[in-house]
């Protein structure tokens, strides 16, 4: 189904991430079963869909290439890249100090970061639990917010009560995924592009940018963000 870039950790929950956030499935009760067996070259990670998703996956002809830059690599039509299959109802907003918190808590948080200075990690921040992210890293932007979607899902926990918190720049396909997730604010340390702002903004999703200490800009949807 894909070849991924990533860091041999939590490869299950990136199996399950990728296959909801990719709408390869639409729950994780979809999944049969999932094993990860070490190969010469690398790591496979085998999943088995249930009869009716398995037909389903073959109607969806997209090839699937871990993307490590724009988010657009690999699709094969601008209707793909483009895609947003729902609107957000958010459920929550945010306070300044609590995006401030969410970022530290996040930095605080990345031990395989600390350790190498090479990896990039996606949170899951919940209002009135300021004390603990849940987390996974990876060397993809892409695959950490995979990861963290797998994590959630198989933990029972519902993404509309949260928010993606984000090491990285805001692309149109973590946009996407988010909103795959339920997630109606994502706060990253750097931008989004204009392409992830449009489709933030026609799914109703907040997207706070550039946010370093107490300084953030709001770049969709301000009312997820309490003044």
């Amino acid at each position: 189904m894909a070849v991924l870039m990533a860091t041999p950790s939590d490869l299950t929950d990136l199996a399950l991430g990728f296959s909801l956030t990719e709408g390869l499935i639409e729950d994780a009760g979809e999944i049969e079963d999932l094993s990860v067996v070490p190969a010469t070259d690398g790591i496979e990670v085998r999943t088995w869909l249930r009869p009716r998703a398995g037909r389903e996956l073959k109607d969806r002809r997209r090839r699937l290439v871990g993307p490590t830059g724009c988010g657009l690599c690999g699709i094969e039509s601008l209707a793909e890249a483009n895609r947003m299959h729902r609107i957000i109802a958010r459920q929550i907003s945010l306070t300044p100090e609590q995006i401030r918190r969410s970022i530290e808590r996040l930095g605080e948080a990345q031990c395989l970061n600390h350790a190498t200075r090479a990896t990039h990690a996606a949170g899951f921040f919940r209002p009135g639990d300021e004390d603990h992210v849940i987390l996974r890293e990876d060397v993809g932007r892409h695959n950490a917010l995979d990861k963290l979607a797998g994590a959630l899902a198989s933990q029972g926990i519902s993404g509309p009560a949260g928010a993606v918190i984000l090491t990285s720049r805001i692309s149109v396909e973590m946009v996407q995924k988010a909103a795959a997730i339920g997630v109606g604010i994502i706060v990253a340390i750097s931008a989004p592009t204009a392409l992830a702002i449009r489709t933030a903004e026609a799914g109703g999703l907040t997207l706070v940018g550039v946010a370093r200490g107490s300084d953030f800009e709001i770049f969709s949807h301000p009312a997820g963000v309490l003044r």
